[in-house]
C-alpha cells in the first residue's frame, strides 16, 4: 500500500541565486558546498545532517526563538543558531556534542513542563514535531513543577474546519508568521510577554477575526495546537495521493491524505508550482465532495429521461451509449451528434473526448466552456506574439516593480496568486487597479493601490488605446526593444494610430468615466516603473471585444518592452485550473490540438495518419449551435463531461429544451447535476 507522503523540511527557505557563488564548509566532518547566503540549519539538512529545531521551517523566514537549533562553530565562542546564522567559507560546524545534547534537553524540558503528557491520545500522535523533537534530543524526563501553567486553556472551536488548543501552544510563532509571510492577512499575533505570552486573534475567537480559513497557520504548527477537525475525528491518515484543485485557475497542487479510501485531510503540496505550500479555504477544507453520499460511482442508464435510474456494468454502459449514438446518426447523418469537453479535467481526458468526437463520431462538433473565457486571448495573443498562452508562470511576479490588474479580482477569484502577489505589492511593487468595482485590490489592511481606475464597464479598448497615446506622445517606448523584437511595419502602424488626439485621455475621459490624470499617471507609471506586469480576467476576455482589448495589452507591452523575462509580461487568470490544457487539446470545433485549423489539409493528414482515420474538414458547431440545432430537431446526442451546461449556460429554458429534444445525452461528472435530469447514460467521474 502506498504510505504517506512525507516531504523534506529544510528549516528555511532556499536563498536566490544573486551570482554571489558558492561556499565551502565543514558540518560534523562532511564537507558541504552551498550557495553563499544558505543558513546552516539548511546546508545541514541539503547535506543529510539533521538538526532538531522547532520555530524553523522552510516555508517562512528564518526566527530563531526556539534555540533548539544552536550549533558550534569553530573559533566561536558559545552556540549560535543554525537557522540565523549564514555559512561562511571554511566555517567548520558541529552539530553533535555532549555541551548541545544537554542544551537541548534542557530547552525541551522547558517546553514540556507547560505542555499536555497526552501524547496517546491526542490528535497529533504520529504526526507531531514536538513529540519527534522531544525523542530527537533524547529527553527523558521533566524536572520542573510549575505553580502556574496554561494546560487548563479552553479550546477554540468556532472555525468550522480547525480547532485551536492553546493549552499545546508553546508559542513557536510559526502560525503567526505563516498568516503575514505567506497568506498576508496578519490575522495573528502574540500578546504579552514570557510566561503570559499568547498567540490571539483580533478578535475573541477565530471564526469573528480576519482569518481567512487557508490553512496556513494550521500546516505550520509543529503541535496539535492548529488541528483539522477531520483528523481530530478520523486520526492521522496513512496514505497520500497528489492531485490537484479543480477549483479555480491558479490549479494548486495538493496532498489527498487517506485512510483506506476516505479522504481525512487536504494538504498543500511543498512542490507544487503554482502554490509552493499554500492553498485557500476551498482548496484546502472544501473537499468534503470525495466521500459525499450522493456521490454517483456506479454507470446509470435509462430508456427515457421520465424514467429510473438503473445501475449498471461499465460494459454495459458504454455499449448502451455507443449503441444509442450509432443509431442516431444512422438516422440523422455524422453530425447529429457532439461533445464538450471539461477544464476541469486532465489534457489526458480532455484529448479522449476530443478524440472520441472527431475520430469515432466523425465530425467536429466539440466545444468547451473555456471557449468563451479563453479564445479572446487565446486569438489575442497568437496575432501579436504567435502563442495562445500567457507569458509568465506565477513566480514571475515577484520580480514585478509595476502590477496592473485589469478586470479581475484575485483575493476572491485566485486566493493563493493574490497572496503572493499582495507580498510582491508589500514588499515595494507598485499597483495599478483598472476595474469599475472598487475590489480587495484597491484598499485593504497593508495593501493600497497607487491608481485606481475606476472605469466604465464596455470601455477596455478606448483606455488601453488611451494608455498607448500616453506612451507614444510622451516618449515613453523601449525603442532597443521595438528595434530587436518587433515588427517594425506593423509597429509604425500602430504609432500613427496611437497618436492621434482622438485617443489622447482628454479626449476620452468622458467616455471612460476616469479623470484624464489619473490615465496619464497610471500610463508613465506602467511604462517607466521598471518590470511591469499585466494580470487580466474574464473582465477583460468575456467581452464582445474581449480580442482586440488582450491585442492592445500586448501592444503596450511590446512598445515599452515588459516581455520577454521575470517580472513583466501580459497573463491571463483563469476561470478553471485547465482552461489552457483544454483548449490546447483541441477542444474548439474549428482547431485540433495544438490550435492547428481542421481546415488545413497537412494538419488533418497528420491526424489521419496517426489515428487510422480520415477527419472532417470543416469546423464543427459550438455549444450554442448545438443546442439550437437540438431544438431544431438536427442534433440528436451529446457526450458532457464535467459540464453542467443547464445549471450555468444562458438561457435555461432554451438549454433545457434542447436537451430535452435529444436521443442520447451522456453525463460523466461526481454528482447527479441539473444536467443530468436530462441524460440517459450517467458515468461516474473521478476527483
Amino acid at each position: 500500500m502506498a504510505m504517506r507522503l512525507t516531504e523534506t523540511d529544510y528549516g528555511t527557505p532556499p536563498v536566490a541565486l544573486n551570482g554571489e557563488g558558492s561556499v565551502h564548509l565543514e558540518i560534523d566532518g562532511q564537507s558541504v558546498e552551498v550557495p553563499a547566503g544558505t543558513s546552516i540549519l539548511r546546508a545541514a539538512t541539503e547535506a543529510g545532517v539533521f538538526i532538531p529545531r522547532l520555530c524553523a521551517t522552510d516555508s517562512l523566514k528564518a526566527f530563531g526563538s526556539c534555540r533548539l537549533c544552536m550549533v558550534e562553530i569553530e573559533g566561536r565562542a558559545g552556540f549560535k543558531s543554525s537557522c540565523t546564522e549564514p555559512v561562511r567559507e571554511d566555517m567548520v560546524v558541529r552539530t553533535q556534542t555532549e555541551d548541545l545534547a544537554k542544551l537541548r534537553r534542557g530547552v525541551m524540558e522547558l517546553y514540556i513542563s507547560d505542555h499536555p503528557l497526552d501524547c496517546l491520545t491526542c490528535s497529533a500522535n504520529g504526526d507531531c514535531e514536538l513529540q519527534d523533537m522531544a525523542g530527537a534530543v533524547g529527553l527523558r524526563e521533566v524536572r520542573y513543577e510549575q505553580p502556574a501553567t496554561h494546560l487548563d486553556a479552553p479550546t477554540d472551536e468556532s472555525n468550522p474546519y480547525f480547532a485551536f488548543d492553546p493549552s499545546k501552544c508553546i508559542v513557536c510563532s510559526r502560525c503567526v508568521r505563516a498568516c503575514n509571510e505567506v497568506q498576508g492577512t496578519f490575522a495573528l499575533t502574540v500578546l504579552g510577554r514570557g510566561f503570559d505570552s499568547v498567540i490571539a486573534t483580533g478578535s475573541h475567537d477565530f471564526m469573528s477575526s480576519d482569518c481567512v480559513s487557508c490553512g496556513a497557520c494550521v500546516a505550520a504548527c509543529p503541535t496539535a495546537t492548529l488541528m483539522e477537525k477531520s483528523v481530530i475525528d478520523h486520526g492521522v491518515p496513512d496514505r497520500t495521493v497528489v492531485t490537484t484543485c479543480a477549483y479555480c485557475g491558479v490549479g494548486c497542487s495538493l496532498k489527498a491524505e487517506l485512510k483506506g479510501d476516505q479522504v481525512v485531510r487536504m494538504v498543500p503540496f511543498k512542490d507544487g508550482k503554482a502554490n509552493h505550500g499554500h492553498a485557500c479555504v476551498k482548496g484546502r477544507f472544501a473537499w468534503g465532495y470525495a466521500n459525499h453520499q450522493d456521490r454517483v460511482t456506479t454507470p446509470m442508464v435509462r430508456e427515457a429521461i421520465d424514467q429510473p435510474w438503473r445501475e449498471v456494468s461499465w460494459e454495459e454502459a458504454v455499449t448502451f451509449a455507443a449503441a444509442r449514438f450509432k443509431a442516431i446518426q444512422a438516422e440523422h447523418g455524422r453530425f447529429a451528434v457532439g461533445g464538450i469537453t471539461s477544464s476541469r479535467c486532465t489534457n489526458e481526458e480532455v484529448w479522449l473526448v476530443m478524440k472520441l468526437i472527431r475520430a469515432a463520431f466523425g465530425n467536429n462538433n466539440v466545444d468547451t466552456c473555456a471557449r468563451v473565457c479563453h479564445s479572446p486571448t487565446g486569438y489575442g495573443l497568437k496575432q501579436t506574439y504567435g502563442t495562445s498562452a500567457g507569458t509568465q508562470h506565477f513566480d514571475s511576479v515577484e520580480s514585478a516593480d509595476v502590477i496592473m490588474v485589469i478586470g479581475a479580482n484575485p483575493p476572491e477569484a485566485h486566493p493563493v496568486f493574490a497572496s503572493q502577489m499582495k507580498k510582491r505589492v508589500r514588499e515595494g511593487a507598485r499597483l495599478i487597479v483598472v476595474d469599475p468595482r472598487r475590489t480587495e485590490l484597491v484598499r485593504s489592511p497593508h495593501i493600497e493601490a497607487d491608481v485606481h481606475l475606476a472605469l466604465k464597464p464596455g470601455t477596455n479598448v478606448v483606455l488601453m488605446n488611451a494608455f498607448a497615446h500616453v506612451i507614444v506622445t510622451e516618449g515613453l517606448l523601449d525603442d532597443d526593444f521595438i528595434e530587436t523584437r518587433c515588427d517594425i511595419a506593423s509597429f509604425r502602424d500602430w504609432l500613427e494610430f496611437a497618436a492621434r488626439d482622438e485617443h489622447a485621455p482628454e479626449s476620452v475621459a468622458d467616455e471612460i468615466g476616469v479623470d484624464p490624470a489619473d490615465i496619464r499617471a497610471a500610463a508613465r507609471l506602467y511604462a517607466t516603473g521598471g518590470n511591469a506586469a499585466i494580470y487580466y480576467g474574464l473582465g477583460v476576455t468575456e467581452h464582445s471585444q474581449g480580442s482586440t482589448m488582450v491585442m492592445a495589452m500586448a501592444n503596450i507591452a511590446m512598445a515599452t518592452g515588459n516581455i520577454g523575462r521575470m517580472g513583466v509580461g501580459v497573463n491571463p487568470l483563469r476561470g478553471q485550473n485547465n482552461v489552457q490544457g483544454s483548449c490546447d487539446m483541441g477542444s474548439f470545433p474549428h482547431e485540433l490540438p495544438g490550435y492547428r485549423p481542421v481546415g488545413d489539409d497537412a494538419v488533418r493528414a497528420t491526424f489521419d495518419e496517426h489515428w487510422g482515420v480520415t477527419l472532417h474538414d470543416e469546423p464543427g458547431w459550438r455549444i450554442p449551435n448545438m443546442l439550437d440545432k437540438a431544438v431544431a430537431g438536427e442534433f440528436k446526442g451529446i457526450y458532457i463531461q464535467g459540464e453542467d451546461i443547464a445549471q450555468s449556460d444562458p438561457n435555461t429554458q432554451h438549454v433545457e429544451a434542447a436537451l430535452g429534444a435529444m436521443d442520447c445525452v451522456v453525463v460523466q461528472d461526481l454528482f447527479l447535476n441539473e444536467t443530468a435530469k436530462f441524460a440517459h447514460v450517467f458515468l461516474p467521474g473521478t476527483s
